[in-house]
């Protein structure tokens, strides 16, 4: 007889641009996704950046690092054939992850929805956090 396991729903907050951190969120929400919870995403701050079509694929890796750290934690992720974060944003997206950009840091950084790779969405700054954060049975923050 099969297991009847709750739902989770669970909200995923990105507010970096630097790869690890961007990265760690996507995996995280995509596992999360994979395991049957409902994934919330939302970039704000500076993780606007990672889900504009002309700079997802231009985030850096540890740039308060020496470069040559940087650029080792970069070939090593290479080797490992790991999906990049446009390949992640889209898997999400067509895995039915609901994924938001903060409506204030869109224009504080330039950008318009049309900038957006597919699948994202301005959150409403009136709605968003009572109707997904405080309900989520969990929060992360990357």
């Amino acid at each position: 007889m099969p297991e009847n396991k709750p739902v989770k729903t669970v909200s995923v907050m990105c507010f970096h641009d630097e790869l690890c951190q961007v990265y760690n969120a996507l995996m995280t929400a995509l596992s999360l996704l994979r395991e049957g919870s409902k994934v919330t995403l939302f970039f704000g701050s500076r993780g606007v950046n990672a889900i504009h079509k002309d700079k997802v694929n231009d985030l850096k890796c540890l740039p308060d690092q020496p470069k040559e750290i940087s650029d080792a934690v970069m070939q090593r992720m290479d080797e490992m054939n790991l999906p990049t974060v446009e390949d992640l944003l889209y898997m999400l997206y067509k895995e039915g992850a609901k994924m938001y950009a903060c409506p204030l840091n869109v224009p504080i950084f330039g950008m318009k929805k049309s900038d957006f790779v597919d699948g994202i969405e301005l959150a409403d700054p009136t709605t968003f956090y009572k109707d997904v954060v405080i309900k989520a049975d969990v929060n992360m923050t990357f």
